[in-house]
């Protein structure tokens, strides 16, 4: 079930990123605690927190169905300085028990402290 639903938080991310100087970051929406899956059922994603180092953006985090039952995970993105901030691109997932793994086209977009995100 894990792996449904954590592939389904990211399965409904999919779509064409464009290169790093057409999109507008700083018009994505800032980044909540929680805020709802783009997989939807009623997932909430919490601690979604990406700090930079070492060229890369990365996080642990947890999606938690309605039912309360947890997910825990960890992600890492390449980071990539644009638009005087960092873009946190080219996420690898994984689930921190082992059983699942993925990719996703969710991007975040670090500048002045403020962390804006999109699947688009």
């Amino acid at each position: 079930m894990r792996a449904v639903v954590t592939a389904g938080f990211f399965a409904a991310l999919l779509s064409a990123t464009p290169s790093a100087g057409q999109m507008p970051y700083e018009s994505w929406p800032v980044l909540t605690d929680p805020f709802p899956s783009t997989g939807g059922g009623g997932i909430m994603i919490y601690d979604y927190d990406p700090v930079v180092a070492d060229g890369t953006c990365s996080t642990h985090f947890r999606a938690i169905e309605p039912n309360g039952t947890v997910y825990r995970n960890a992600i890492v993105f390449d980071a990539i300085a644009t638009q005087g901030g960092i873009l946190c691109t080219n996420g690898r997932w994984r689930s921190l028990d082992g059983d699942a793994a993925g990719t996703t086209p969710f991007r975040v977009f670090i500048k002045d402290g403020v962390k804006r995100g999109s699947g688009d």
